[in-house]
């Protein structure tokens, strides 16, 4: 197998939706397939390293996606594909990446509802919200807008982690980014 074009899967979606259980089943297989032009970013690693700082507010929200996007545009444009998982609860910046990228941006909702989501919780963050303990958080008392034509919609309540990977898979062929 090999990257036919280079692309950007942008996963977003609420917090315990599946956002990086997916990414990283996704490039499990392509490392076991030989793709090694890839570069893998979660949210709590990128607020750990390359946000460092920046708290939860709309701004700094914003600033967050346009950095990771950043760095996706600056390695798409030399045939490095990315794996991004990101909560990117606003759809304008989540757009503004979308045109710095260009065709190989390819938006992976993970749409899998608050209440499912709140049923996981693994890090207890949605008790914590709902208990006033942490303010401004997404699905709570800060809003998710949902993508309205997302080039892939997947509910991990509703499909296994393997059949996840599958729909992806079979996008990224059928649309000749992987071949």
């Amino acid at each position: 197998m090999t990257i036919h074009s280079p692309f950007v899967l942008w996963f977003t979606g609420l917090s315990a939706s599946g956002k990086t259980t997916i990414s990283q089943a996704v490039c499990k297989y392509l490392l076991s397939h030989d793709i090694r032009r890839i570069e893998v970013f979660d949210g709590d690693v990128i607020r750990t390293n390359l946000s460092k700082g920046l708290g939860f507010s709309k701004e700094d929200r914003d600033t967050n996606i346009l950095r990771v996007g950043w760095v996706a545009q600056r390695l798409f444009n030399h045939d490095v594909s990315s794996i991004i998982s990101v909560i990117s609860p606003y759809a304008n910046i989540r757009n503004q990446v979308r045109t710095s990228i260009g065709k190989g941006f390819i938006e992976v909702y993970v749409s899998t509802s608050l209440e499912e989501c709140e049923k996981r919780d693994p890090k207890g963050l949605y008790q914590q919200a709902r208990a006033g303990l942490i303010k401004g958080f997404t699905g709570i008392d800060d809003p998710y807008e949902s993508p309205i034509n997302p080039e892939l919609n997947i509910d991990t309540s509703k499909l296994s982690v393997e059949a996840c990977t599958d729909k992806i898979f079979t996008y990224l062929s059928q649309n000749n980014y992987i071949k």
